[in-house]
């Protein structure tokens, strides 16, 4: 049945020797180890393995590639549409500035065409008187390009933040422009030709018309190219018609033409013709239409009547026209010109602004569309990956709460039972679907319940078990007590000193069988039967577990603060103690000592036990105190090391931290104990003292010197006796050492247990002894003196100090036989107890059980 089990844990044994441990364990791994199943380590995980990514990763991946693939298409596409837009917005924005541009034009020219005129004039003038008169003439007209050049400047800098290449030709326009404002401020103190100034002038509106031509739809959108031909053209042929009027307004000022004028008119004139046709073929009909009728306009056929005058009129020479009479008919065709530039740059205007428009509203509705496409996909597949990974949460939900709390927990529950075995509900599959992880969902459900039901197997075999401990500690601890009360019988009665120091042995020996059964108690997870109903005395709990192992004359109790315990947790504590001055004295060389101090921490207290052993390696040292910190369970390693176990369990149950450490040649033991075990220190009792019972061989120890007196120590009210009986003190154990002062019937006093009260302290009568004839003293010391016995006459005062009363004549039982009787009823009572157990008796609520849990 073993065998194929076996062969695969030494294959795996094997395999790790061989291949070495995995340096970085998976979660799983560490899960398994954390609740102690060996499971076979599998290859790491590695992510270029589709088969080892997470299935979230797969469903994601699943819904994320075709969404990237679509998002990318999507993407081409919109970055396409949101591109036209983009480009027909800057293009609207630049022909909306053309009537800014247009108008800085339309300013240039005139101031260019009356500086033009007023040039011979400047030169002319003979004073700063008649030059600041021809200059005051030209103000007004430089006044409104300053305040055009303004005007463009705002309108501009928010396009030229957002398109490099028309900031680039802005910049080279407004230059110019400038190289015209500075031309003005030299124009009266330097003298400059005619040719220079007119061509600043002619440079700045260059420039301007450039910028003017700046705007490009694309390739794609020739309409809109049409439409910035169109004013492009006009605003050209505009500008050479006001070329024209300078050169005529000059002429018609010096009152002569200059050679070269005739050939420079002519080729100005047919440059405006050239431009007026290629506007009237990019115009639409309108345009056209709209140009016809404001050339019949009388102020425009005047100009145009002088115009041909001057220029045809005269074969040989040209006709110079009256100054003021050309002016003021050029200047009324220049204002008829204007007007109609402003409205082909409307009409352009408004054609890039609706196919701005256009494109916008169509890049936003593909954007839309792709976008509440995308979004049902998304939503479509999320549902159905949703639905996917929901169930597949809840299954590793469920599955590592079953492997981590639930199953765990039953465990635990079952370890921890000291009665009947309770019943473990196994929770349904939370995956209610009828596909293959509703399948996967009910498998795991099953596993579970075979787990809880083999747990159950095991708990009711446990049961059985620690029944079977619990009955043979009984019928052990009734033969043991019986065999106590037998040695004390025989100690009474024994007068040599060789038998009775052989009684003592026997008697130390039953002592420890005794713990050993209560130790099997512990095993089985049953409290001790041990209690004290009264505050108990540190020194005395020390003293207790010091009278319960072999070698209690080793023990010293250095120093040990005035604390007082609760009565319900000395039994135990005196056992816990005793496995610690056991394992103390054990390991250590019987020349050595044992110290043990006590001191108040705090709230609580600390006692330290201190031997001079061999010590503990620091390995073993941390295991132990891995031990100590968490109980663990009972099985075949704790019975080796019962004493270890048993001290866990101890301190488990009563919050008591017990710790070991590494001393100067030897080893620590600190059990540090908390505020709740301590107690208020019990009202002092009226009753007189028991006869002292004293451990064996103390009256050896090396720090007391012996006074060779009597050999029984004197009692108050007895005189010392040299009795050969009274040669060797009564054997001591705890519930002897931890008895109270008062008598059976004291109410305050004594330790109870299943066995019935101990024995008291018998009196020789009912009334008090009488005190004695002479002083008792406990012999001689070193200078002769008599040596005092404390409260030996005690008995001599212990009278009440109230008023006496006649008090009715008692006649009570004899204490030594009551006791006798009780004990004799309480051991029977045991052992009937022990015969006819067949349940494990269950811990009440809130009391400590096996493990170290509530």
């Amino acid at each position: 049945m073993d065998g194929a089990p076996r062969v695969a844990a030494d294959a795996w044994e094997e395999e790790l020797v061989a291949t070495g441990p995995d340096p970085a364990p998976t979660v799983s791994q560490h899960r398994r180890r954390r609740f102690d199943v060996r499971v076979v380590p599998h290859r790491r995980r590695s992510p270029l393995r589709l088969q080892d990514w997470r299935m979230r990763t797969k469903l994601a991946t699943v819904l994320v590639i075709p969404s990237v693939a679509f998002l990318v298409l999507a993407g081409v596409q919109t970055q396409s549409l949101v591109g036209r837009a983009t480009i027909l917005a800057d293009f609207a924005a630049q022909v909306g500035i053309g009537q800014e541009v247009a108008q800085l034009v339309h300013r240039l020219q005139q101031e260019r065409d009356r500086t033009a005129g007023e040039l011979f004039s400047l030169r002319a003038a003979r004073n700063e008187a008649a030059s600041a008169k021809v200059l005051a003439t030209l103000q007004p007209y430089r006044d409104a390009s300053d305040e055009a050049a303004q005007a463009l400047r705002r309108a501009a800098e928010p396009l030229a933040e957002e398109n490099a290449s028309w900031e680039d030709t802005f910049s080279v326009a407004f230059q110019a422009y400038q190289q015209v404002d500075y031309m003005r401020n030299v124009m009266a103190t330097v003298v400059l030709s005619n040719d220079t100034i007119l061509g600043n002038y002619h440079r700045a509106v260059d420039a301007l018309l450039t910028l003017l031509a700046q705007p490009s739809p694309g390739a794609d959108r020739p309409e809109l190219s049409d439409a910035v031909l169109r004013y492009v053209q006009f605003a050209r042929a505009k500008e050479l018609s006001s070329r024209v009027r300078a050169e005529l307004y000059t002429a018609a000022r010096t009152r002569e033409y200059a050679d070269e004028d005739r050939a420079q008119l002519n080729d100005l004139r047919s440059r405006q013709l050239t431009a007026l046709g290629t506007f009237r073929i990019a115009a639409t009909r309108a345009q056209v239409a709209r140009y016809d009728q404001m050339s019949q306009d009388p102020t425009f056929i005047e100009a145009a009547r002088m115009e041909e005058r001057a220029l045809t009129q005269n074969p040989t020479a040209l006709t110079v026209l009256p100054a003021e009479d050309w002016w003021t008919a050029s200047e009324a065709r220049h204002e008829l010109l204007r007007v109609f530039e402003t409205e082909v740059l409307a009409d352009s205007a408004g054609e890039a602004d609706e196919a701005s428009e256009t494109q916008l509203r169509e890049t936003l509705l593909v954007v839309g569309v792709i976008i509440t496409v995308l979004l049902v996909a998304v939503l479509i597949s999320v549902l159905i990956g949703r639905s996917l990974a929901r169930s597949i949460r809840l299954l590793r939900s469920q599955a590592l709460r079953i492997a981590q709390i639930e199953l765990p927990e039953a465990l635990a529950r079952l370890r921890s039972v000291s009665g009947g075995v309770p019943h473990i509900d196994v929770s349904p599959a939370v995956v209610r679907s009828l596909d293959e992880i509703g399948e996967l969902a009910e498998a795991f459900v099953a596993v579970h319940r075979s787990a809880v039901g083999v747990a159950v197997e095991q708990a009711n075999m446990r049961r059985n078990v620690n029944a079977m401990f619990v009955n043979l500690a009984r019928r052990s601890q009734v033969l043991v007590e019986r065999q106590l009360e037998l040695l004390d019988d025989l100690e009474r009665e024994e007068s040599d000193p060789d038998q009775l120091e052989n009684l003592f042995k026997l008697d130390h020996l039953a002592a420890r069988m005794r713990r050993n059964d209560e130790s099997l108690l512990v095993l089985a997870g049953t409290e001790s039967t041990r209690r004290w109903n009264r505050p108990i005395g540190l020194g005395a709990v020390l003293l207790a577990a010091s009278a319960e192992i072999e070698q209690y004359q080793r023990v010293r109790h250095e120093a040990v603060a005035d604390l007082y315990l609760v009565g319900h947790a000395v039994g135990e504590l005196v056992h816990l103690l005793a496995e610690l001055l056991e394992n103390a004295t054990a390991f250590s060389r019987p020349d050595t000592i044992v110290q043990v101090m006590a001191r108040a921490d705090g709230s609580g207290a600390t006692i330290e036990v201190a031997d001079q052993g061999l010590g503990m390696s620091p390995t073993a040292l941390a295991e132990a105190n891995a031990v100590l910190a968490k109980p663990p369970a009972a099985d075949v390693a704790t019975v080796e090391r019962m004493g270890l176990f048993v001290v866990s369990h101890l301190a488990a149950r009563h919050g008591i931290e017990v710790r070991l450490h590494g001393g100067a040649g030897g080893l620590v033991a600190r059990v540090r104990l908390p505020g709740s075990l301590l107690a208020v220190a019990p009202p002092p009792s009226l009753d007189p003292p028991p006869s002292p019972r004293v451990l064996p061989g103390s009256v050896a120890r090396p720090d007391r010197p012996v006074d060779p007196g009597p050999v029984d120590l004197p009692v108050a009210g007895r005189r010392p006796t040299t009795v050969p009986r009274q040669a060797q003190p009564v054997p001591v154990r705890a519930e002897d050492v931890l008895a109270p002062a008062g008598t059976p019937a004291d109410p305050g006093g004594g330790w109870w247990s299943r066995e019935g009260p101990t024995s008291a302290v018998s009196t020789t009568g009912a009334g008090m002894p009488a005190p004695p004839a002479v002083p008792v003293t406990a012999g001689t010391n070193e200078r002769g003196l008599p040596v005092r016995v404390p409260m030996a006459q005690l008995s001599a005062v212990t009278q009440s100090a109230r008023p006496e009363q006649q008090q009715p004549a008692r006649h009570d039982p004899d204490p030594e036989a009551v006791g006798g009787m009780l004990s004799r009823l309480y051991s029977g009572v045991r052992r009937a107890e022990a015969e006819e157990t067949r349940e494990i008796p269950v811990s009440p609520p809130g009391v400590w059980s096996e493990g170290g849990r509530r």
